[in-house]
């Protein structure tokens, strides 16, 4: 994929190579970033084996587009920000509609102040029809008075998007937004019903998050056509609802349309789950893009706010070019170490071979064994569609090799589809050994200690980041004899 912005030395932007260089040395668990200053790229990497050209999930990041596909909606006089709710799920609306429903507008649905108490996420998608769940319950707050994230509120504008124009999200966006912006190869993962989740789902490469930040740094224009209305930007980018008082925390700091305001002054963002953001900084005319795989999503903006705002200069600075090399040398050179160990056991040999089979388990894992001479893993899975049935993983000791695998795939995510992964292999001890799987595409990193004795095979799963609980409970193998 070539690149579509210009790139630039930091220092021709007004930026010291040595700041994006201690912005750097900090930062933890990010997979990829993407600075933007006057709209030129002027740092960029990649944390092998993440690449350039691949797509990344973005998770609630997704929820900015969505936020656009409204405006546009908006701009082509489909609907207002003001009309209710209810105009648009007529044969789905509860028998007694409260006050506080009747009342609920798109733009409530936009500020995530629909008046819900509580996150109405898990209770919308475990039915069958989510629009009716969503208007069936309680609605606690008159909406625009509390703010509450709430992630089945940007589905239902996915929803109104589609039925307004006959489009899923991805389909109305593609013309309008994503072609102009040099956008190709877009995902979106869809409910059952055919929606767009809205919410989450999207997948797009680094730069792509980088260029829709530089559409909304420049109030919605692109190479000389005005893709987003100026309105719709100011106004979804602006403090539309207060979210909180800690003054630490950048999800404190207001909400807008789907967009993040931060603790300095002017400056928003669209964020998701793990470390997936969009950072717009238009007093200093600049754009961050990052993604990543983060328990803690707070450190990484800190780490901005320390070292990279305040280096901005108005003006382009003297050249520094032992700190550009070093710089480059950096970003030349960032990977995820393969899992530390040995990569041989004096046990390998005879433990090759060796089939173990796995009690009924949630993992759906029924049997494996290991050929470690020809790095490969063997397995059968008991789950339902191309899930279902024997996979090998190829996998390299102490170094990553590239494969698919549905043994890892991600939550939140769909688990009947191998997912593209990295995997590397070292042993801790003699006995045991580590398996590691890095799903390249998502942020989602499974690790697998396998512990061998005579008789049996103990298996712990970790993930690096979950919704839920990343330590999962251990699963037994007995040796099949032969």
């Amino acid at each position: 994929m070539p690149n579509l912005l210009p790139r630039a030395t930091p220092e021709s932007q007004g930026i010291p190579s040595r700041a994006i260089s201690a912005f750097l040395a900090h930062v933890q668990d990010l997979h990829s970033f993407m600075l933007l200053r006057h709209g030129k790229v002027v740092a960029e990497g990649w944390w092998h084996p993440y690449r350039p050209a691949l797509p990344h999930m973005l998770f609630s990041l997704s929820k900015s587009f969505t936020s656009s596909a409204v405006g546009l909606a908006v701009a082509e006089g489909c609907l207002s920000i003001t009309d209710p709710l209810l105009k648009f799920f007529p044969a789905d609306a509860p028998r007694k509609v409260s006050p506080n429903l009747a009342a609920m507008q798109v733009r409530h649905l936009l500020s995530m102040s629909t008046g819900h108490d509580q996150d109405t996420t898990a209770r919308v998608f475990n039915r069958r029809n989510p629009f009716q769940a969503f208007l069936s319950l309680e609605v606690e707050h008159a909406p625009g008075t509390h703010f509450c994230y709430n992630t089945a509120a940007t589905f239902m504008l996915a929803a109104i998007v589609q039925q307004l124009s006959g489009q899923t999200l991805l389909d109305y966006l593609t013309p309008r937004l994503l072609e102009p912006l040099g956008i190709q190869g877009a995902a979106w993962e869809s409910h059952p019903n055919g929606v767009n989740f809205g919410g989450w789902g999207l997948s797009i490469t680094t730069e792509d998050i980088a260029r829709f930040g530089q559409l909304y740094l420049q109030k919605g224009a692109w190479q000389g056509q005005q893709l987003l209305p100026v309105a719709w930007v100011e106004q979804a980018t602006a403090k539309q609802v207060d979210n909180g008082t800690d003054t630490t925390s950048d999800w404190a700091a207001g909400y807008g349309f789907q967009f993040w305001r931060c603790q300095p002054p002017g400056i928003y963002r669209g964020d998701g789950a793990f470390g997936q953001y969009c950072v717009v900084m238009p007093e200093q005319d600049a754009v961050l893009a990052m993604t990543g795989g983060l328990g803690d999503m707070q450190p990484p903006l800190s780490l901005v706010w320390q070292h990279l705002l305040p280096a901005m200069a108005p003006a382009p600075l003297p050249g520094d070019e032992p700190a550009l090399a070093a710089l480059a040398h950096t970003q030349q050179n960032l990977a995820f170490t393969p899992p530390p160990g040995a990569p041989d056991s004096p046990l390998a040999a005879q433990l090759s071979g060796r089939t173990y089979t796995f009690a009924p388990n949630p993992e759906t894992l029924h049997s494996l064994s290991f050929d470690f001479a020809a790095c490969q893993m063997r397995y059968r899975l008991l789950g339902g569609g191309p899930r279902r049935g024997n996979h090998t993983l190829r996998f390299g000791l102490s170094a990553w090799v590239e494969d698919s695998s549905p043994l890892a795939a991600a939550p939140a995510v769909d688990p009947r589809f191998p997912r593209k992964v990295a995997a590397s292999g070292a042993w801790l001890a003699p006995d045991t050994f580590r398996l590691t799987l890095c799903q390249y595409e998502t942020p989602f990193t499974a690790t697998f200690d396998f512990t061998f004795t005579a008789d049996q095979v103990t298996l712990l799963p970790r993930l690096n980041v979950s919704f839920g609980p990343t330590e999962l409970p251990p699963l037994v193998g007995n040796r099949v004899a032969g």
